[in-house]
Parts: C-alpha cells; structure tokens; sequence
C-alpha cells in the first residue's frame, strides 16, 4: 500500500549561518533573469554557425521549451505574489512587480532574437533541401490537402463562436489557435470565432521528401468548409500559457496520489500568465482576446513570423544525418565488459573488487545502472531492491526490472516522487503498476519532494548479507541518460551502505535519524556539512595554507552558500565555480569576490551532474550527488551527496574539472557587472578546447587515467589550467 510519511523533523537541520546585516552582504543577482541569461545562452548556440544546421535547429526548439516552463512556474509564481500585493522581496530586494518589468523587457528582446534566428536558419535549410513552404507556394499540392483536410483534420475541428448566446471559449494551456474575424452576410455584423489547432496531429505536414507546410496554414486555407456561408475577412494565431505549478496541502490530504491526480487536472484551467500573438494581428483583435483571456495587456507577447517553435522538434527528427553532431555511441565502463559476448558481466563481483565511477552519457547507462538493477532483479540470492524515482523514461528498463523483481517474490521498495514537476502524470502511472505487481510503493515525506537518486541492493552471501548501492547526480532514466551529462558511484561499501538503508528507513518508516556516517542528506546535514567545509577553506588561507573550492552545479543561488563564498574569497580561497544555470553571485568584485570565477557551460550534452570539491590543505576531498545549491534542495528536498574516495575516481573528477575549466569553446564567464561573455575571446577557434570532444576521447581511452598529470590527493590548486 502506498504512503506519504511525516517530515524527519524541523526541515534545514543542519548548521546554519547567521545572517550578516543587509548593508554588510554581497551583491546578490536576481534569480530570474540569471535564469533568462542561461536561455539566452542557449540561444547562442542556434546562432552559432559551427553547429550543425539541425543541431541549431534543436537549440532554436529547447529555448522555447524553457521559456514555456519558465513562464508556466517561475512567472507564474511572481505574478501570485503580485496579486496579493506581497510585502515578499527577492535576495536582490526587487518585489514582484519588478521582477515581472525587467523579465517582460529582456524576453521581448529574447524572442525578437530568435525569431530572427529561426528565419535565417530556415533560409539555410532550404538550400539544403529541408523547407517549410507557405501554402501560397505550392498550389500544386492544393487539392491533395485539401483532401487529407477532409479525412484527417476536419472531423477533430471544432470551431467555437464568441458571441452573447457563446461566452469566449476555454483555452488551454500552450495551445495554438486561430482567431478568425467573420462577417455574417445576411445580418451584416462581424463575428469572432476560435479554432484550435489540434495538439495530436503533426505540425509539420509533409508535401514531398524534407518539405512541410504549417499544419495551421492548411486550416486556415479550408476554413470555408467549417464557416459555410460565412465571408472570412482575417486569420491570425495566437498561443495562451498559463499557470501550472502544483501546490498541495499535503498534510490535509487524504490521498496524495489522488490530489496529485486532480490538480493535475486542475493545470489545465491555471490563470493565463502570457498571450503570444501574430505581429500583424490587428488591435481589436488582440483585445478581444486579451479580454476573453482575461490577461493585461503587457503580458501580451508580439511574435514575428512562424509562431510556436517547439514544433522544430519534428524538423530535428528528419533523417540527415550530415546535418548533424555525429552520433556518440556510449563505451562500456572497463570494470564491466563482459569476458565474451555469449557471458555477462557479473556487477556484484566487480563491486566487490572496488567502487566503479560512471560517467554518462560518455559511459552506458545500459550497461551499468540498468545491467545492476536488471541482474538484481534475477539474482535468486538477492533479497530486497529499494531505490527512488524521480523522473523515469515512458518505458523504463528499470522500472520493469523492479516489477520483474517483485513478481519474483524479492521485497521491492520504490520512492515514487509524484510531486515531479511535469512528470506526475507518468510517475503516477508507474506508481500503480509497481503496487500491482506486489511491491511497496512509497510516495514521499509530507513537506519534501525526494529529489535523491538512490538504489539499494540487499544479496545473501555465504552465511550473511551484503549491501550493494548506486548513487547518482542523474535520474534513472534511460533516454535522458544518453543526453545530459551525470556521474554515478556503484558501490559495495559497508558504511555508505548502512547509510543508505537508513535513509530509506526515514522516507518509508517513521525513523527521524538526523546523522549518517558518510553520506551529506539534505534536509538534515547537507547544508551545515557545506558551509562547514568553506570555511575549513577559509581558515586554512587565513593560515598561509593551500585552499581551493571548485563547485559544479546546474545552479547556485542559496544566499547563505553565496555569503560564505564571498567570505572564503575575501580570506584569499580560490574558487571556481561552474554554474550551467542561474547563478546569482557577482565574481571578479575586489574586496569581495575578487578569488571567485563563475563560468557556465553549454553545448552538444546538457551538463546536469553536481561536483562539489574542497582543497583540504593539499588533501583534497571530492563529492557527487543530486544537489544544487539552492534553498529548495537544501531545506525542501530529500538529497543525497556522498563523498567519493576512490583513488581512480578522484583522478577522473580531477580531469573533468581540468577540462571544463580549459574549455573556450562552449564556455561562458560571468563578469562583475552581471553580464556573460564567451571565453573563446581570448583563443583564436582553431586552437579552442571543446569539453564535450576531450571527454568523449577520455572517456573511449580508459587507460588515459593512468597518464593523468593529477596523481590522487594532489594539492587542489594544480587543477587550475592557468596555473
């Protein structure tokens, strides 16, 4: 039966700082517009011509998929604080109000920008053989469409009329439509209708081999067939997002996956945060619906040209595989090749000789998480399987391994998080097939999402028990897994394993444990755990000793991590911190952060994995784990970050490290004025380092570690490129 568990106790039990006066604290950056920065960093690489053509094409589809998501939680969430006329000041001491000015001015410069990208890129892949035509080009295809109009688009049309006896119609959220402006002849008075365009049918509709045109176009072309008798005098597109953050009393609720359930339900009908609208849609139109919608006016968004281009996701699926990245085939991690191809590795013997280091997407996730949970699943000897699961794949290896396992009669015990932004719908779908299979399901703690990536692996050898664990930076997904770049520790460790199980006795039990022996747990100790070791940092510089900080995070914007980095700086630690998202500290500032170096990094794979390394006089100590830092991951989030003390792993961290902070090729540096610029100014591109090759070539030439100029424990400062 699934449960929801109490809170272990009051949330950030950990050490924490006190809070230095306002007018004593460093400059903070406002969270939002470090994040629009990052999307426009993506940009970037839809602007850059050294990408392959399709490649930008996947860049132009991923910075309108975030800016949808950004709008749909982060605006979103402003725009409530707005509206209850907050006292609520961000760490910048911006309010609400504007928050919401500044992101408004630098999303219409953002979207201006990659309109414009857009229309030279499909400029470019029409010489390729690649276009979407406007129906106006190709009258040859004309009665062939307006067949297929018939018998695959018209049924599932329905057009709604906004008049006194048909209120303005629902829209839902990120859906396209057309706004059709009518004259009814015989009473002479113009009409206004909405179309949807419908969300299951290809955007794209091909008319030869590589050659689309709009599937609005070709409604459009047809509208006659659905307002006979009717003169329509324009046609314009126009696209609603609105608010989608789920927020659930869960203490008060009965059945977590049931109120999961409805508010997912409820999302559809979340307040209208944007109205995105042709640019030649005419005035009273746009009032219509900014009426109809009810939204204000500057929540209106032009857009120049083809609207919507999350549908480029079906352009990056066309078959031209010389238009781009090369397909990177993951390696098997050493440890586990198997002996022959007729004879599988055997995981649990290579854990037993030695902790394994995984380093995907440049290692197979196949071939290592999914191969120990699989062979766990199987293993007669194993007893129980307990992991946690946040976000998994539509049909996921593992997942079926666990209903597999617990068909077998093995005790399975899995943390489904269904509080998964997005995700709920599929969590929850896996969630009641794992139950039907027999094992126990486990939804979460009150308060918290279980944001860990944690597996436990219980086995009967000889006359007594052995615990074997995975703890990753990713999630047990194995399509995200060959896109974003994690790391991952398969080991066999009995501290880290008495660790882990107590830590599932606090999500599935009532234990309110608050120490572990290796592992830094957020809420309990992970935040104290990293403040503690800045400043260990900190005094050593103070004392003439060697020390060193380098953080690699998807983002950094917890004040008090900020505060005690700008403390470390200014005791003379050197610090390096890459940040792929928001990060809302200024480097470079004397006095300040003038020891501080923030850089992001963006390209081919989507950098996800957390490192967080600390010089410890020339000893240095090295960690992973799921956590950025951020107040919702430390206070709000289950985390795991365990320490990695293998001699051959630290060396691979070292070298990772190294390479990102030579990379000139897909790295940005923040400045002290808040801005971002390429690092590659200070290289000619010929000459530039590009992190993703050197790994890719790293992580194919396992016998590379041996020549690595970082021998294990070296002093922290040598990994510095420049030094």
């Amino acid at each position: 039966m699934a449960t929801v568990r109490p809170a272990p106790g009051p949330r950030a039990a950990g050490r924490t700082r006190r809070r230095l006066p306002r007018d004593q604290r460093g400059p903070i950056l406002n969270r939002e517009l470090s994040w629009i920065e990052f999307n426009a960093r993506v940009l970037h690489e839809a602007r850059d011509a050294r990408n392959p053509l399709l490649e930008r094409v996947k860049f132009l589809a991923i910075f309108a998929s975030n800016l949808d998501e950004f709008f749909q939680v982060r605006v979103s969430g402003l725009r409530r604080q707005a509206q209850a006329s907050s006292a609520h000041h961000a760490p910048d001491g911006s309010t609400a109000e504007e928050q919401l000015a500044q992101i408004r001015v630098r999303v219409r410069e953002l979207v201006a920008d990659h309109a414009a990208i857009w229309m030279a890129i499909r400029a470019e892949l029409a010489t390729e053989g690649i276009e979407i035509l406007d129906y106006d080009e190709v009258p040859e295809h004309h009665e062939t469409l307006r067949r297929r109009f018939h018998d695959e688009i018209f049924p599932v049309l329905t057009p709604l009329a906004v008049d006194p006896g048909h209120p303005f119609p629902y829209i839902s959220t990120l859906s396209l439509s057309i706004a059709v402006g009518l004259i009814d002849p015989e009473a002479g008075e113009k009409r206004f209708a909405r179309v949807k365009i419908p969300p299951l049918l290809p955007r794209l509709f091909p008319v030869g081999r590589d050659k689309f045109v709009l599937l609005d176009q070709v409604i459009e072309a047809n509208l006659d067939e659905l307002f006979r008798g009717m003169e329509i005098v324009e046609t314009h597109l126009f696209r609603v997002t609105r608010d989608a953050d789920i927020a659930i009393e869960e203490d008060e609720a009965d059945d977590l996956l049931l109120a999961i359930e409805e508010e997912v339900r409820r999302r559809r009908f979340g307040e209208a945060v944007r109205l995105e609208v042709e640019r030649s849609m005419p005035e009273l139109t746009r009032d219509i619906l900014i009426k109809g919608i009810n939204i204000r006016e500057e929540d209106a968004f032009e857009i120049a040209g083809m609207m919507d281009l999350t549908a480029l996701w079906q352009l990056v699926d066309v078959d031209r595989p010389d238009l781009k990245a090369p397909t990177y085939v993951p390696v098997v991690p050493q440890r586990l090749l198997p002996p022959d191809e007729d004879e599988p590795v055997d995981v649990f013997a290579q854990m037993r000789q030695g902790d394994i280091f995984l380093h995907h997407p440049y290692e197979s996730f196949t071939a290592s998480v999914e191969r120990f949970i699989s062979q766990a699943a199987d293993d007669p000897d194993v007893l129980t399987i307990k992991q946690t699961l946040y976000r998994t794949s539509g049909d996921s290896p593992i997942v079926r391994a666990l209903i597999r396992a617990a068909e077998q009669g093995k005790q399975v015990v899995v943390l489904v998080e269904i509080k998964a932004r997005f995700d709920e719908e599929n969590n929850i779908v896996w969630a009641r097939r794992l139950e039907q299979a027999g094992a126990h399901v486990v939804y979460g703690l009150v308060g918290l999402k279980t944001h860990s990536k944690v597996a436990l692996v219980v086995r009967r050898e000889g006359s007594g028990l052995r615990r074997y664990l995975h703890i990753g930076t990713g999630n047990y997904n194995s399509k995200t897994a060959r896109l974003y770049v994690d790391l991952g520790l398969l080991s066999c460790r009995e501290e880290l394993g008495a660790d882990v199980t107590d830590l599932f006795n606090v999500l599935t039990g009532l234990s309110r444990q608050r120490v572990f022996r290796r592992l830094l747990v957020a809420p309990m100790t992970l935040r104290g755990r990293i403040l503690e070791l800045i400043d260990r940092e900190a005094v050593l510089a103070r004392a003439g000793s060697p020390a060193r900080i380098v953080l690699k995070v998807n983002s950094l914007v917890d004040t008090q991590i900020i505060e005690a980095l700008y403390e470390a700086s200014k005791a003379g630690v050197d610090i390096d911190c890459i940040v792929r998202g928001a990060c809302c500290l200024l480097p470079g500032l004397p006095g300040v952060s003038e020891h501080i170096r923030v850089r992001s990094i963006v390209g081919e794979f989507l950098e996800h994995s957390r490192i967080f390394m600390f010089g410890n006089g020339g000893r240095a100590e090295w960690y992973i784990g799921s956590a950025d830092l951020m107040e919702r991951n430390l206070d709000r989030r289950v985390e795991v970050v365990t320490p990695v003390e293998d001699a051959e792993a630290q060396a691979r961290l070292a070298r990772i490290i190294e390479v990102m902070l030579a990379d000139d090729r897909r790295s940005w540096q923040l400045q002290p004025d808040g801005s971002w610029i390429r690092t590659e100014v200070a290289r000619s591109v010929d000459g530039s380092i590009d992190t993703f090759a050197v790994l890719k070539d790293d992580a194919a030439t396992a016998a590379a570690l041996s020549d690595l100029p970082h021998r294990p424990g070296a002093g922290a400062g040598s990994m510095d490129p420049r030094a």
